[in-house]
C-alpha cells in the first residue's frame, strides 16, 4: 500500500472513530431518559431488533454471498455477536438503573485502557512511556470534565451494582473491540455487522421473552418509539459499522484512544439538546484529551507510515 492510500486509509479510520464516538454520545442522552419507560433487556431487544431490519435490505447480499466464508468461522462469530450485541449494551441499561451518570461515565473511560492491556497481554503491542503519558493527560482531562474541575468530587463517590455492571460492560466492549480485528478478510463489513447483529438478537430473544413475561407492561408510545429508532438505527447500525471500519484501518488501541472524546461530545450535545453550560473547563478538557490522543497514537503512526 502506497504512503498516500495508507495516509488516507488512516484519515478515514480516525473520522469513522470520531463519527461513532459522536453518535454514541447522543445515544446516552436518549437512554438516559427511558430508563424509567422501558426494561433493560426490552430496550436492548426493540434497539437491535430495528438495527437489523434497517440493515437487512442493504447487507442480505453481502450475506448470502459470504455465507460459505461465515460458516467456516462459527465460534469466532457466535462470541463477537454474544459480546457486542447481546450483552453489551444490555449491561449498560441495567446499570443506568442503579448507578449515577458521574459513575458511569468515570468506568465507561476505562474501556481504551482495557485495550490497551489486552492488546499487550494478546498481540504483544508495546506500551511505551510515550504512550502512558498520552494515555494519562486524556485521563486527566475526562476526569476535569466529569467533576467540572472540582475534583474533591471523586472523594466522595461511592459505588453499586450498577457500577460492577458497567466495569463489566467496559471489559466486553474492549475484548470485542479486540475480535474485530480478526475479522476474516473475505467477509465484508456490512456481511459481518448483519450477521453478528442477527446472532446477537436471537441470543437477546430468550432473555427479552423472560423479561416480557414479568413485567408485561407496554412501553411503545409517541415517546419512547422515535428513541428507540434513533438508538437502533443510528446508536446501532450507523456507529458499530462506523467503528468497526476504524478498528481496521487503525488497530484497536488507536482506536480505542478516540473514544474518550465521547464525554466532550456529549458536552456538545448537551448545550445544545439539554441547555447545560459549556465554560473554559471544557476547553481545558478538549486540549488535554486531544493532546494524549496526539500523543498515545503518535509512535503506532509512525510505525505504520514506515
Amino acid at each position: 500500500m502506497s504512503l498516500k492510500n495508507l495516509t488516507r486509509e488512516i484519515v478515514l479510520g480516525y473520522l469513522s472513530a470520531l463519527a461513532a464516538t459522536a453518535i454514541w454520545s447522543g445515544n446516552f442522552i436518549v437512554a438516559r431518559g427511558l430508563n424509567d419507560a422501558i426494561p433493560p433487556v426490552s430496550l436492548a431487544f426493540c434497539r437491535w431488533f430495528v438495527a437489523t431490519a434497517a440493515l437487512f435490505p442493504f447487507a442480505l447480499k453481502n450475506l448470502i454471498a459470504e455465507w460459505p466464508e461465515i460458516k467456516k468461522h462459527p465460534g469466532y462469530f457466535c462470541i463477537t455477536s454474544f459480546l457486542g450485541i447481546t450483552t453489551f449494551n444490555t449491561l449498560i441499561y441495567f446499570a443506568g438503573h442503579t448507578t449515577t451518570a458521574l459513575n458511569l461515565s468515570l468506568i465507561a473511560i476505562t474501556f481504551p485502557i482495557f485495550i490497551l492491556i489486552f492488546s499487550r497481554i494478546i498481540y504483544k503491542e508495546p506500551l511505551t512511556l510515550v504512550k502512558i503519558v498520552g494515555i494519562v493527560l486524556v485521563l486527566c482531562g475526562v476526569v476535569i470534565l466529569i467533576t467540572k474541575g472540582r475534583l474533591s468530587i471523586l472523594l466522595t463517590i461511592s459505588f453499586n451494582t450498577g457500577d460492577i455492571w458497567m466495569l463489566a460492560a467496559s471489559l466486553i466492549f474492549a475484548v470485542y473491540t479486540l475480535f474485530l480485528k480478526k475479522k476474516p478478510d473475505s467477509v465484508s463489513v456490512r456481511g459481518m455487522q448483519l450477521s453478528t447483529f442477527s446472532l446477537g438478537l436471537i441470543f437477546l430473544t430468550p432473555f427479552f421473552v423472560w423479561e416480557y413475561s414479568l413485567v408485561q407492561d407496554p412501553f411503545l408510545n409517541r415517546t419512547t418509539i422515535p428513541a428507540i429508532l434513533y438508538v437502533g438505527i443510528f446508536a446501532s447500525l450507523c456507529s458499530f459499522i462506523l467503528w468497526n471500519k476504524a478498528v481496521i484501518a487503525l488497530g484497536s488501541s488507536r482506536a480505542g484512544m478516540v473514544y474518550y472524546t465521547i464525554p466532550l461530545f456529549s458536552g456538545v450535545l448537551g448545550f445544545f439538546f439539554l441547555k447545560e453550560n459549556i465554560s473554559f473547563m471544557h476547553l481545558y478538557s478538549l486540549i488535554l484529551i486531544l493532546t494524549g490522543i496526539i500523543i498515545a497514537n503518535h509512535e503506532t503512526r509512525e510505525i505504520s507510515e514506515q
